[in-house]
């Protein structure tokens, strides 16, 4: 089974996939991942992505170079461990090449989605859960926490917006995909979302042991 988590930065996802991968991983062999990165390749990728000196870099370049790292994960890692029969977990996948180089960047969405299908080989996620939260939590949340911006962080409230309501319009399009869990609450309340998202998904039923 192939679950993938998405959301807006400082959304709360990546815990959330920690969270979620500890659940399972004592009962199932799981497969954690994130995007950009995974591999070798995909991770000196993500450097030239996050690194603030690329200000230079065009929005299709940017497009391109995450779905270089894409295409090397799907193929080097995500359908060999499908094919091992593990759960694979990943933060980040396609949706948020479709949310914040197609919504976000205003780049043409069926440009967009041909290179996703291209780049992943047509593999498509199981089950998406979208943690949602304010375009206004953003800073606070990064304040709080003490953290700077990277490249992508730095793109601005308006970009930002335009990426929540890419994904809002992805998850009204494919309802039978995307969940929906609202991330401002606790952790441990969006663990349990997470996790009754999940188990209420047939394909989960049949991994389960």
């Amino acid at each position: 089974m192939f679950l993938t988590l998405e959301g807006i930065d400082f959304s709360g996802k990546s815990t959330q996939a920690k969270m979620l991968v500890d659940a399972l991983s004592a009962e199932r062999a799981v497969c954690f991942l994130r995007e950009p990165g995974g591999t070798p390749i995909s991770e000196r990728i993500r450097t030239i992505l996050l690194d603030k000196k690329n200000l230079e870099l065009t929005d299709r370049a940017e497009l391109l170079l995450f779905s270089a790292s894409r295409a090397q994960l799907v193929a080097g890692v995500i359908r060999p461990a499908l094919a091992r029969g593990e759960i694979v977990i990943c933060d980040r996948y396609y949706d948020s090449t479709t949310a914040y180089q197609g919504a976000g960047r205003g780049l043409p969405m069926d440009a967009v989605r041909a290179i996703n299908a291209f780049a992943t080989d047509g593999l498509a996620p199981d089950l998406t859960l979208f943690i949602d939260i304010p375009v206004d939590e953003i800073e606070r949340r990064r304040a709080a926490a003490g953290k700077g911006f990277d490249r992508m962080e730095a793109a601005g409230r308006e970009f930002f917006r335009r990426v929540r309501d890419g994904y809002c319009a992805l998850a009204a399009a494919e309802p039978h995909r995307f969940v929906r869990i609202d991330g401002t609450r606790t952790p441990g309340d969006v663990h349990a979302e997470v996790m009754a998202a999940l188990t209420a998904s047939p394909l989960y039923q049949l991994h389960t042991p």
